[in-house]
């Protein structure tokens, strides 16, 4: 069996969305973004939503699941959140139509998710969103440095407000200032002083720095 990146989310917070069906539909069209990426960015098991409000799929990478976790929050907005779990190991197909998929990379990702539910229990670490694991006898990234950064970046982007996400979701798609202060219908200063009071180039910057692991 080849080691992927699973990824099992859960979408926190949908039942008290003013319009489940926009918030859905937002969802499916962000998961639809997702999958169509080009080269090394794409799936290599579809992204596929599952019954209620959760979804799976794999990457050939850990940095590539980690960048697109945040994609998929950010796609969102400030109406609901998503907890990951991301899980490194060995993957097994049991069948293909419906697509069933088992093994350590599938139970590190639930292992994972289950952590970040149990943690969000907790003072201080209330903002935690993903958490990743590595399977057992599994050659790959090193736990504890990935959850450093991502317990940083769950941190940065809760201190954040729903304009700032929107900026920050701007510049991860490649936009100029400029072009996102005429999409939010403000000033670019307005969009500089966002990027500078709430850490967004760090965020960015992480986002690289995750986006490189393998």
């Amino acid at each position: 069996m080849e080691s992927v990146a699973a990824v099992v989310g859960d979408l926190v917070g949908s039942r008290l969305a003013q319009n489940r069906r926009d918030l859905h539909d937002r969802f499916a069209a962000a998961v639809d973004r997702i999958n169509s990426a080009e080269g090394r960015q794409r799936p290599v098991t579809q992204l596929r939503i599952m019954a209620g409000d959760d979804y799976q799929g794999c990457f050939a990478s850990v940095g590539v699941a980690l960048q697109a976790t945040l994609r998929l929050r950010l796609a969102l907005g400030a109406e609901a959140d998503i907890r990951h779990g991301i899980g490194w190991g060995p993957v097994s197909v049991l069948s293909e139509e419906p697509r069933v998929e088992d093994g350590p990379g599938w139970w590190a990702a639930r292992a994972a998710i289950e952590e970040v539910e149990a943690a969000q229990a907790k003072p201080g670490f209330r903002a935690l969103r993903t958490a990743y694991r590595r399977a057992a006898d599994a050659a790959g990234p090193d736990p504890d440095a990935v959850n450093a950064a991502l317990v940083a970046r769950d941190q940065l982007l809760a201190g954040a407000g729903p304009e700032s996400l929107s900026v920050l979701a701007g510049m991860l798609a490649g936009m100029s200032q400029k072009q996102i202060a005429a999409d939010l219908g403000i000033s670019p200063s307005a969009v500089s002083q966002r990027v500078r009071r709430d850490g967004l180039a760090a965020l960015i910057h992480v986002d690289d720095l995750l986006g490189a692991v393998t």
